[in-house]
């Protein structure tokens, strides 16, 4: 297999990929969810998405760049190149053809399916956990994914009829994080939760009819222990057999006139309220810091 000067594996075929190159339109058939799930591939778009594919080990099949991002991201195509991972030089309009976006920054991954079974993400011990129920937007999962993964969060779970995770916007997103944390996806939501609480964790419910209020459970120390949320669509919440299921039912309290908050941000203050308390130092006969032992 030839390499490129700056060290780089190309492709045997003479000239950059265009976008009727079998290869080329085989990786645009990822676009559509059905393909996904006959390959068990997707695409990553850019750079950021590229580099943390890249550094998990075994889930870059192909880069495809053009000329002039392939050089202006050596590194990566250094890194492709050490993990023996093709790298194909494609024309502008190959690329384009590949990407979503209104602008892209000249590189995709094709990336084998990331999904951990649901015992087996258990079986790691996550002390948090996030719960995409009926989710079926793309930008608010991969957003919450997102905020999960910087909240420390171990595994982040797609329930029920909820959006691919691996759509591409769902991908963007994410911003890298789908590549960071265990990703399951599960069909019966209730029998989700039952397998949460049966590894010791504490699920809870986000309704903005709930009945215990964020500050407080936050107060009574109540979020310390090992935490699963479960966050339900913007348009209908989460089906009323889960907050049933859940140990408890958590609105976020509105101190000023909003109406509420969406979905992204309310996850992002759950799950950022629960990383404090996980987060918080213990203190002597096992009181946090500050508190009065008395």
């Amino acid at each position: 297999m030839p390499s490129a000067p700056h060290g780089r594996r190309l492709d045997a075929v003479p000239g950059p990929f265009t976008p009727r190159t079998p290869r080329v339109v085989a990786a645009r058939r990822l676009q559509r969810r059905r393909d996904r799930e006959s390959t068990g591939r997707f695409l990553a778009e850019g750079p950021q998405a590229v580099r943390e594919a890249l550094a998990r080990a075994g889930t870059v099949v192909e880069l495809f760049g053009t000329p002039a991002a392939l050089d202006r991201h050596a590194d990566l195509t250094a890194q492709a190149a050490r993990a023996d991972v093709p790298v194909s030089e494609v024309t502008e309009e190959a690329l384009a053809a590949l990407a979503e976006t209104v602008a892209p920054q000249g590189l995709v991954a094709v990336c084998r399916h990331l999904d951990v079974p649901l015992d087996a993400a258990l079986a790691r011990g996550p002390r948090l956990v996030a719960v995409l129920a009926e989710i079926r937007d793309p930008g608010n999962a991969g957003t919450v994914l997102r905020t999960a993964d910087a909240a420390g969060a171990g595994a982040v779970i797609f329930a029920g009829d909820a959006v691919d995770p691996y759509n591409g916007k769902c991908v963007r997103a994410s911003a890298g994080s789908l590549f960071h944390v265990d990703v399951v996806r599960a069909a019966e939501p209730v029998a989700v939760v039952a397998a949460l609480r049966a590894a010791g964790l504490t699920v809870l419910a986000t309704t903005g009819y709930g009945d215990s209020d964020l500050d407080d459970l936050a107060d009574a120390g109540r979020l310390a222990a090992p935490t699963a949320w479960l966050f339900g669509s913007e348009a209908h919440g989460l089906p009323e057999e889960l907050t049933a299921a859940a140990d408890a039912r958590v609105r976020v309290p509105l101190h000023g006139s909003a109406e509420s908050l969406n979905l992204a941000a309310a996850a992002a203050v759950c799950l950022y309220a629960s990383a404090r308390a996980l987060r918080r130092p213990a203190g002597p006969r096992g009181h946090t810091a500050g508190e009065s032992a008395g």
